[in-house]
């Protein structure tokens, strides 16, 4: 049985304290001229509110800003990271946390019910304790979701700290992807259907004003790009197929044949991977890139199992 938290910051950037920043920044090491420079890209700043109804003008008093990260600048979502940094240390390393700027998962797991209950509400307290020295924690947009497999069921049960009750959801939006507490993906394939849906409209209606070329950069930036993102996570979903035929349909549009005309010549011609190849050559790709997170069978065994 495993729960993730989402975390959501309140008013994220706005919360960031000017002195506590420069304290992390220095302990991280940056100091000199380079800190004195962040310093005065921070401080000093002033600001007011203008309320204009048509019928009168109300200035408020200059007030200095002594908290916030400023949002347009490069630099500003960096600091925000190095504010957040040391997050993770406020609990137990048997537990996993992931930073995503303002939007951070907590990940809990244990095979006791009773056990996993104490941790959450455990770890909760501990993560709290941070919030209350840095920042607040927005806590009408925290949520839970617990994950566990069709053959374990488990009573739901609350999530409490000082008198508020965490909201437990069954599907929850993470990064672009559609989560349920089964790990099915059904919801994020129904999601992203109509987005595939609008692409090969797009692409019917330009098709006979384009050359093949043309349409083939409309794919990869249109089509493409959606059925890509998370391929890794969602490619081998029992209700995939509906992608797979979408992606039949849009190549047919692409080269002009009827629906029920073959499409697998057509896919090797314009160099396109179907969803099944494209999936397996993401996976190749994830082991080639982090081949340092798995272990070879020589560092388990010694036996010889590839001609058994």
């Amino acid at each position: 049985m495993s729960e993730v938290s989402s975390l959501i910051y309140k008013k994220t950037f706005d919360c960031v304290n000017h002195n506590i920043l420069l304290n992390k920044l220095s302990f991280y090491g940056i100091t000199g001229g380079f800190l004195q420079l962040i310093k005065t890209y921070l401080q000093d700043r002033y600001q007011r509110v203008v309320l204009n109804n048509n019928y009168f003008i109300s200035i408020s008093d200059w007030g200095e800003i002594t908290q916030g990260d400023p949002q347009v600048s490069i630099l500003g979502p960096l600091l925000f990271l190095l504010y957040i940094n040391d997050l993770p240390h406020s609990i137990n390393k048997n537990h996993k946390i992931a930073l995503f700027a303002d939007d951070t998962s907590l990940i809990i797991s244990n095979a006791d019910p009773i056990k996993f209950k104490d941790d959450a509400n455990k770890i909760l307290q501990h993560i709290q304790v941070w919030f209350n020295t840095n920042m607040s924690l927005n806590w009408e947009k925290t949520h839970s979701m617990h994950f566990t497999t069709k053959n374990n069921s488990f009573s739901k049960f609350s999530i409490i700290y000082k008198d508020k009750r965490l909201t437990t959801v069954d599907i929850v939006k993470f990064l672009g992807w559609i989560l349920d507490n089964s790990l099915s993906w059904k919801k994020h394939i129904e999601a992203i259907v109509p987005q595939l849906s609008t692409a090969s409209f797009a692409i019917r209606v330009v098709q006979h004003f384009l050359s093949l070329d043309s349409l083939k950069l409309i794919y990869y930036s249109y089509f493409h790009s959606i059925l890509t993102y998370g391929i890794t996570f969602w490619g081998n979903a029992p209700n995939r197929n509906v992608i797979f035929r979408m992606q039949k349909r849009i190549v047919r549009i692409m080269v002009g044949i009827r629906n029920r005309d073959s499409s697998r010549e057509y896919f090797k011609r314009l160099k396109i991977l179907p969803l099944q190849s494209q999936y397996l050559l993401s996976l190749l790709l994830f082991v080639a890139k982090n081949i340092d997170y798995f272990s070879l069978n020589l560092e388990i065994h010694g036996c010889n199992t590839k001609n058994k």
